[in-house]
């Protein structure tokens, strides 16, 4: 099944947006099992201080209290050299556990019975050791043997105990938790990157068969070119021989019907001559008595009614013929005429045309307004100057007589790089059953009170294809109309295609 452009654009992008899924998920996870590790971090940091601060404050207890039995054994003052600085990390000691315990849970109600045994075991150390040093061994051993000592130490004895039980099962914890952080990234990384890697599978055999449809498309693109230019150059080429058979049937045509056209126009002459030496011999027939013969008042009436008449008829019909025949031939030469790209100014091409149309504006009391939004094109003058001046004409010729005249002129520059000129007037209007063929060859809408033999506006639409454009109208009757051209803003001809 061949892959449509949307349907990669869509899989391409759901693709994405999944791999981007994954991708924020393991950095979302990262993140939050990064935090969770510090949380357990810090845990595990905080208990092994408090275990060593205890295990510190054990030792130390324990130190001073084998000093104090010593010196109360032998009354060597040797024995009393570690009792001072033992004494002093106790007490360091203890205020570390107190700090560093305060948080636990429980541990509230413990320390201050820590603190209170080990400051007892202290002052009964000390009190020893003075009765010592002043001599009084048996009040000493006395107080020693009251045990005193004794189970404060044990009551200390199971306060660290207890400490170091519970931050050993903290530390034991902490390390627990890390290896479940530890494998829950792994395990989520390990899923996440499958996840990725079909992701860039899938869209990479995607791309792969689109870009194989695409250059399979792109070879079967380039074969019909190839064929599409033969044909075309195929197509032209009988274009152009049906054009140049048009254009000598055109040329035969014209000539056939003139020759005969001639001929009339010279027999009618010669007739016209004839008539002067019939009306004289009818004079001279008046002259001889004859008025009442009623044959020679039938060709008195011949020689100075019908048969002028009839002339009159013939002259004009083929003056008519004349200039239909020309109208043709314009027609078909306009077709054969090269066109020259030039940079036209459109303001200077209307004002040309309203200064050909100035005196019957002027007889109208009309006027122009000009509005250029697109003030220059590149296009060919000759024809230009033509159309312009072909629907002024038109405006001012089917003005409405109740109002004066008014033409408006404005280009502005549409889609595809074209150009919109469009001429609108308030005259008589069109009817809707005539727009149609207002453009067809000898073809007049409306009352026909005015010169003209239908050729203008199909002039127009003829030269105006020629430059690439095309004309459409908008009209109401009695209100006025409005001619639209569409036309490229540079002109492309033979030799621009050339160069």
């Amino acid at each position: 099944m061949p892959i449509s452009s949307r349907f990669f654009v869509q899989s391409t992008t759901a693709l994405l947006l999944v791999g981007f899924l994954a991708l924020l998920g393991i950095v979302g996870m990262t993140f939050w099992l990064g935090e969770r590790a510090q949380v357990y971090f810090n845990e595990v940091i905080a208990a092994r201080d408090a275990r060593s601060a205890a295990v510190d404050l054990r030792n130390a207890l324990q130190t001073a209290e084998s000093s104090q039995r010593g010196f109360l054994y032998t009354g060597n003052e040797v024995y009393l050299a570690s009792y001072g600085p033992a004494k002093a990390l106790a007490e360091r000691q203890l205020a570390a556990v107190n700090r560093l315990l305060a948080s636990y849970e429980g541990a509230s109600a413990s320390l201050p019975r820590l603190t209170s045994a080990i400051n007892q075991k202290f002052a009964e150390m000390d009190l020893t050791i003075a009765m010592k040093r002043d001599y009084q061994d048996a009040d000493a051993l006395a107080r020693v043997r009251t045990n005193r000592g004794k189970a404060l130490m044990d009551e200390a004895n199971i306060f660290f105990a207890g400490i170091i039980s519970a931050t050993d099962e903290r530390l034991t914890t902490g390390v627990a938790e890390q290896r479940a952080n530890a494998t829950l990234l792994r395990l989520f990384s390990i899923i996440s990157g499958i996840v990725i890697v079909i992701v860039i599978g899938i869209a990479a055999v995607t791309v792969v068969r689109y870009t194989r449809e695409l250059r399979r498309a792109r070879t079967e693109v380039s074969v019909l070119n190839a064929g599409l230019e033969q044909r075309v150059e195929a197509r032209t080429a009988d274009l152009a021989r049906a054009n140049a058979d048009i254009q000598r049937f055109v040329q035969i045509i014209s000539h056939d019907l003139r020759a005969p056209l001639v001929s009339i126009v010279g027999f009618t002459a010669e007739l016209e001559d004839s008539l002067g030496s019939l009306r004289l011999l009818v004079d001279r027939s008046d002259a001889g008595n004859g008025a009442d013969d009623p044959d020679l008042q039938e060709a008195r009436a011949a020689a100075t009614e019908l048969l002028p008449e009839a002339i009159g008829y013939i002259r004009s019909s083929s003056d008519k013929m004349e200039r239909l025949i020309n109208a043709v031939l314009k027609l078909a030469r306009e077709g054969q005429r090269a066109l020259r790209a030039e940079s036209i100014d459109l303001r200077e091409i209307v004002t040309g045309g309203a200064a050909a149309i100035q005196h019957q504006l002027s007889e109208a009391g009309g006027k122009i307004d000009i509005d250029l939004g697109v003030p220059r094109i590149e296009s060919d003058r000759f024809s230009l100057e033509l159309i312009v001046g072909n629907l002024l004409d038109n405006a001012v010729k089917y003005r409405a007589a109740d109002r004066p005249l008014h033409i408006k002129v404005q280009t502005r520059a549409i889609a595809d790089d074209r150009v919109e000129i469009e001429v609108a007037d308030n005259g008589r209007g069109i009817a809707e059953r005539d727009k149609e063929r207002v453009f067809d060859l000898f073809k007049r809408s409306g009352t026909q009170d005015q010169p003209g033999d239908g050729i203008g506006l199909a002039y127009v639409l003829a030269a105006l294809r020629n430059l690439g454009g095309e004309i459409s109208v908008t009209s109401e009757l009695g209100r006025g109309t409005s001619f639209r051209l569409t036309m490229p803003r540079a002109l492309i001809t033979t030799e621009t295609i050339a160069a």
